[in-house]
């Protein structure tokens, strides 16, 4: 049976979330690099470019990629043998994660998450609460995924209901 102590457990979230705000991963660099090399346009070889040196400078100086770090979404697989030496509940210990990542002393990441979506809407200044999503697995082990999810993500849609006999081109120009 394995035990996951509290304190391991929000560092490492804390860890996490410092990490992914500066490190591309390799997969990314590694395709942005290849494309890089079989691009024709010189415009869209200076963009990329750009991009892989920008990213170079944010591992290097351990800064954030984007100034918008996003919020905070953890995915857990959570194995229904772990036992935890933890006085607060799962929750709590990745809210306590993410509270340390976004105020790092040496990296503080930009908090844009409000307590209450509905009310006064005031910001928590720690990027809690974060968007957890849980399942709990076979198994004596516990697997974090972390993802920063910068807000322009979603502001890019359009909804409508068509007539069949609508045009399509007319919609979209």
């Amino acid at each position: 049976m394995t035990v996951i102590k509290q304190s391991d457990f929000i560092q490492s979230i804390a860890e996490g979330f410092q990490f992914i705000s500066y490190y591309h991963p390799k997969d990314y660099i590694d395709a942005l690099y290849h494309a890089y090399l079989k691009e024709q346009s010189p415009a869209a070889r200076d963009a990329m470019a750009q991009i892989l040196v920008n990213s170079r400078m944010c591992a290097e100086g351990k800064r954030p990629i984007c100034q918008d770090t996003g919020s905070a979404v953890v995915f857990l697989e959570i194995g229904m043998d772990v036992q935890w030496d933890a006085e607060l509940s799962v929750e709590e210990m990745v809210n306590e994660g993410v509270r340390q990542a976004y105020n790092h002393p040496d990296n503080i990441l930009r908090a844009s998450i409000v307590s209450d979506p509905l009310g006064a809407r005031k910001n928590t200044r720690d990027n809690t609460p974060a968007i957890i999503h849980t399942r709990v697995v076979k198994g004596d082990k516990v697997e974090i995924k972390l993802a920063a999810k910068g807000g322009g993500s979603e502001n890019k849609s359009k909804f409508t209901v068509l007539n069949p006999s609508a045009s399509l081109i007319d919609w979209v120009l």
